[in-house]
């Protein structure tokens, strides 16, 4: 509650937060329109493979000439020269891609850098052993406030702090079944955009597509089950239409009359019925939490206080409509520097994202990963899939027999790398899986 006070004591002092950007994205560009208005924050340098896209990105959002000037711009491709820097007290790592999000990782917490990973691809596929290093190195590894996954561990942790149990957690969204099928090629139909358009907006089709086809809503999904946690469903994410008036009756055991199987789990509600009709009081751009009292006095209070419940007056919810992603990003950057705290931080491997075959897949095909044409993310309890392929881990891998539509992939039907992320990823697993 006292960041700004922080962070203006350590302006006064002449010791601002400097913070290197991996990554100068849509995220990052939102994170640097709000660092002129916050004194005792400063970014110092910023890596992107495309330097100009970089400079012009501080452009619109208003940065001046002279702030552009006393900025480092290094355009190495890979990060690490700015993960070393003397002049850079956090890592912000918003590139997107899980491989390069690990690496960046790895060597800032080497080099004694705190780190915020944006990048939720990197988090679900080695994020308990990132956040293990850095513990032992002294240093905040820290999920990113504004992204919806640190915005759920932050309502997690309110309700678990209050005495609430919680029974679930996670985000809203578009969804109808169809999606899973969705590619690149035809995804600007369902944003009411045609191709043109997105172009000229600087629109990536692929990303926009994993927000579509139900993959980026499984890692986040994970990325919350495995800071929090919470059990990840069997039969994966489920995306009940549930507007926030509904959330503690629908969001509750299926025992009592609910869809979810069990106490304590992670979930995402539609913004859309099956038939496509609007949900009422969606929860598409927003986060929640749904807990239970503990006693049936704190059940009364929960009536006597206003507070929406389900039927049975236990079971109530708490929800946040919005989230505001890269504006809201220098909360992590100041709490991991100024108090040593992450917003929300992998403890354990719950959860996985296993890639599920789009289509008919030959031998020989080469995967494109997240969003793409061939296959898209689906949340899986580890234990129940040890053996599939990452989402993350399905990027310029050639497959090695024929693979049908909706099969999961194994890591055995791929050519992978022999790379630091695939081993943390096996160990990771491994220790978790029986046997």
């Amino acid at each position: 509650m006292n960041l700004a006070a922080l962070a203006a004591e350590a302006a006064a002092r002449g010791a601002p937060v400097r913070a290197g950007l991996i990554g100068a994205g849509k995220f990052g560009s939102m994170f640097l329109a709000q660092v002129p208005t916050i004194p005792g924050l400063e970014v110092t340098a910023i890596a992107d493979l495309d330097l100009g896209r970089a400079r012009a990105a501080c452009r619109t959002v208003g940065w001046d000439d002279a702030r552009i000037a006393a900025t480092v711009f290094d355009g190495d491709g890979d990060g690490t020269r700015l993960a070393a820097r003397d002049d850079v007290d956090v890592v912000i790592e918003a590139t997107g891609h899980p491989r390069a999000g690990i690496a960046h990782a790895r060597a800032a917490i080497a080099a004694g850098k705190h780190v915020v990973m944006v990048n939720v691809e990197a988090d679900v596929l080695a994020g308990p052993a990132i956040a293990r290093e850095a513990a032992a190195a002294g240093v905040v590894y820290s999920m990113a406030y504004g992204d919806q996954p640190a915005l759920v561990a932050e309502m997690v942790d309110w309700a678990r702090a209050a005495g609430f149990r919680v029974t679930a957690a996670g985000k809203g969204t578009k969804y109808l079944p169809a999606y899973h099928r969705v590619t690149p090629d035809d995804v600007w139909s369902h944003y009411g955009l045609t191709p043109k358009e997105a172009a000229r907006a600087g629109m990536n089709p692929q990303m926009f597509n994993s927000f579509l086809d139900g993959t980026k809503s499984a890692i986040e999904m994970v990325a919350i089950a495995n800071a929090c946690g919470l059990d990840v469903p069997a039969a994966g994410l489920s995306f009940p239409a549930c507007g926030v008036d509904d959330l503690a009756h629908v969001l509750r055991p299926r025992d009592l009359g609910g869809q979810l199987e069990g106490r304590g789990m992670v979930e995402t509600v539609s913004s859309l019925e099956r038939d496509g009709r609007p949900v009422f009081r969606d929860l598409r751009w927003g986060v929640y939490v749904v807990f239970e009292a503990p006693t049936d006095y704190a059940a009364a209070c929960f009536s006597q206080y206003g507070l929406p419940t389900d039927s049975t007056g236990r079971f109530a919810a708490m929800y946040k409509p919005f989230h505001l992603i890269g504006l809201e990003l220098s909360i992590s950057v100041l709490s991991a520097a100024l108090r040593g705290e992450p917003t929300g931080c992998a403890r354990e491997m719950r959860g996985t994202v296993v890639a599920v075959a789009k289509r008919d897949l030959k031998a020989g095909e080469v995967l494109d990963g997240e969003g793409g044409h061939t296959v898209w993310g689906k949340a899986q309890p580890v234990v129940a899939a040890p053996d599939a392929l990452p989402i993350g881990l399905a990027h310029r891998v050639t497959v090695r027999r024929n693979i049908a539509r909706g099969e999961v992939l194994a890591m055995t039907d791929v050519m992978l790398p022999d790379d630091p992320a695939v081993a943390l990823y096996r160990d990771l697993v491994g220790a978790v899986s029986p046997g």
